[in-house]
């Protein structure tokens, strides 16, 4: 027998032109089983993939997961390519709970992860995002999640010089990776399990092919400036996002390592106008919905169209993630 599910609304949920965001899908079967929930997917992966990508983010509520395996088996009704964390770039210290399953990010609860595309700020990105709840703090907290296509809009009518050049120039981003794991900061994965290198030499090579510059440091540090990257992507349905990681460096590449002021510049190595940026940050505040977690949600986000990141928090919070390669 087939579940129920039913969109719901939830407060703050934001309405568009082309609909809520985000989607919130709730199972109403109270005696649900994993299987069944599985076995929904897989039969309503078109339409769920049709929603994603108008929505641009689908939050399901009330389904029966409860641990990671219950997670890794969800997601894998949706048959999406993984992409595996150690294969990434991302400056985040993470542990993996199974092969797809990974915690989203062990940085203290009182550090802020600003809005960001994951992994925009590499030549290497997933196509798509998704978190589990296993636990929801105490107090805060919160996802927060941000439509690009709508902040870009935002933007070409209030600071349009600032989205041109943005457009235009693309940008490049410089970070100081640690000798060692720092788990005490947002974005202090070491250099060597970024680049997954066991040596200077390796790690040399994976930029070189990547098109990195670099400087080491004499405390072992690296210090790599990537090539220049998009600030705005294109979709296929001819939307513009304001795709990048430029909010999250601006105001919080900020570690004992890291200037957030030297961490990001316009592609022609140009300054950012600081009040430009400030501005967009708050563009994007305003239309951002905060994810009230539950244990046991579920959310599908399409990378490319939706911006996210971590509110403060207390007590213990356990949200789990997985990637999904690009297209």
């Amino acid at each position: 027998m087939s579940i129920d599910v039913q969109p719901i609304s939830v407060p703050g949920q934001q309405s568009y032109d082309d609909g809520p965001f985000p989607v919130v899908l709730a199972c109403q079967s109270d005696d649900a089983t994993l299987e069944e929930a599985i076995d929904w997917v897989a039969e309503n992966k078109a339409d769920l993939e049709k929603q994603l990508a108008q929505s641009g983010t689908i939050l399901f509520r009330d389904f029966p997961l409860a641990a990671d395996q219950d997670f890794d088996a969800f997601i894998k009704a949706f048959d999406f390519e993984n992409f595996r964390y150690e294969d990434s770039l991302s400056n985040a210290v993470r542990v993996n709970r199974t092969e797809r399953v990974f915690t989203a990010n062990e940085a203290p609860p009182e550090v802020t992860i600003y809005l960001h595309h994951e992994m925009a700020q590499t030549p290497i990105y997933p196509s798509k995002l998704l978190f589990f709840c296993e636990q929801a703090a105490e107090t805060g907290g919160a996802t927060p999640l941000c439509r690009s296509d709508i902040l870009f809009q935002k933007m070409q009518e209030e600071i349009p010089e600032f989205a041109k050049a943005c457009e235009e120039k693309g940008l490049l981003y410089t970070n100081i990776m640690p000798a060692e794991n720092d788990p005490n900061s947002g974005m202090g994965r070491s250099w060597q399990s970024t680049f997954r290198a066991d040596s200077k030499e390796a790690a040399e090579s994976r930029m070189l092919e990547l098109g990195y510059t670099w400087e080491w440091l004499e405390d072992g540090c690296l210090k790599a400036t990537t090539p220049v990257l998009p600030a705005v992507r294109v979709l296929s349905d001819g939307r513009k996002t304001f795709y990048n990681q430029l909010i999250a460096a601006f105001k919080g590449w900020k570690d004992s390592r890291n200037d957030p002021s030297k961490a990001i510049t316009l592609g022609d190595g140009t300054p950012l106008d600081k009040d430009a940026v400030l501005k967009a940050a708050d563009l994007a505040e305003e239309i951002t919905f905060d994810v009230p977690w539950q244990n046991g949600d579920v959310a599908l986000v399409d990378n490319y169209l939706v911006m996210h990141g971590r509110r403060t928090f207390s007590g213990t919070r356990k949200v789990l993630a997985s990637l999904v390669a690009a297209e």
